[in-house]
């Protein structure tokens, strides 16, 4: 497994990483035995770039990490998030909150949570409106002074806000969600401002939260409890249309005898040296065979019929419900 750098101030990862969050939130059918092994599977095969949140649970997928990765912290390089607001008792309240006296409780918890003495990267999980950025990355920059934290990072967020984080303390990574099915970083700008400021950038859902894999075929093979039945995307005349272009991306994936999945990511890792992936999942199986993309090279006659068969915009529906897109690009 290779490594890419994230941003200039020295932070390396995978190029591959593993995102963590469908092992306790979101999704169902919860093993904790399977999502630990399967974070040893990702370490064994070069995986070391774990992503994980206090949101997601609330705090049990931090809990996960902390056990299955107590003893092996050299190993690993752990991105959390703060942002999304978690009550005392653990319950999410549906807002953002990025104030200072929220953020440093935040941090604390997710130490303690994890089982270690500083996160390698914290992001900004969500843009607060209403905190002015550079008080929550003023408080942010005083958690690298203190050694809680190596790295900054922000999710979600519009050009001048990634400017404004950044001339306050530079931002090593800005997390966003980028696929075949979810091409706006290249329209809104904000990959081009992670480029002319020298930002690392996360790809989230590269697969586009499984659709991509061509695994689902239906609504009804969404489990009742599987947050993705909330998701335009895959709701009504938009699933049909998607599912159409899916299974163009399937027929392509076969000319080349790799997976949807494999072709998929290997897409977005093409993009630019500067882009890393964190395909989710809980399963060793999936991670495998996400983990065998780094190996599939794609040519310019590759590049030119993924274009074609999903060019910007091809997506059918909102990548999120109603009330969470308003929370997005601030």
């Amino acid at each position: 497994m290779r490594e890419r750098a994230l941003g200039n101030q020295g932070l390396r990862v995978s190029e591959q990483g593993l995102g963590c969050m469908g092992m306790t939130f979101g999704y169902s059918g919860r093993d904790d035995e399977e999502s630990a092994a399967t974070i040893r599977r990702a370490l064994e095969l070069g995986v070391n770039f774990l992503d994980t949140a206090d949101m997601y649970g609330p705090w049990s997928n931090e809990r996960l990490l902390g056990r299955t990765l107590a003893n092996r912290r050299d190993e690993v390089v752990l991105a959390t998030k703060f942002g999304n607001e978690v009550d005392e008792n653990g319950e999410l309240t549906g807002e953002i909150n990025g104030r200072p006296e929220y953020l440093r409780a935040a941090i604390d918890g997710s130490l303690r949570r994890l089982g270690i003495d500083h996160v390698d990267l914290y992001y900004q999980h969500r843009v607060d409106p209403n905190v002015p950025i550079a008080e929550t990355w003023g408080a942010m920059s005083e958690l690298v002074q203190q050694g809680k934290v190596r790295h900054l990072g922000i999710s979600e967020a519009a050009p001048e806000t990634i400017r404004k984080a950044h001339a306050t303390h530079p931002v090593s990574a800005v997390q966003t969600e980028y696929s075949l099915f979810s091409r706006d970083p290249e329209d809104n700008g904000v990959l081009a401002t992670c480029r002319e400021l020298g930002i690392g950038f996360v790809a989230y859902s590269p697969l586009g939260r499984g659709f991509l894999s061509g695994a689902i075929r239906s609504f009804e093979d969404l489990p009742a409890d599987d947050y993705r039945r909330t998701a335009p995307r895959f709701q009504g005349e938009n699933f049909q249309r998607n599912l159409d272009v899916v299974d163009q991306v399937h027929e392509l994936a076969q000319r080349k005898g790799v997976s949807a999945s494999q072709l998929a990511l290997a897409w977005v890792a093409a993009q630019g040296e500067d882009i890393v992936t964190i395909p989710g999942t809980k399963k060793r199986k999936y991670l495998e065979e996400n983990v065998g993309a780094v190996d599939v090279t794609l040519t310019a006659e590759d590049l030119a019929a993924l274009e074609r068969v999903a060019p910007r915009g091809v997506a059918a529906g909102e990548r999120y419900g109603e009330g969470a897109m308003d929370k997005v690009h601030l």
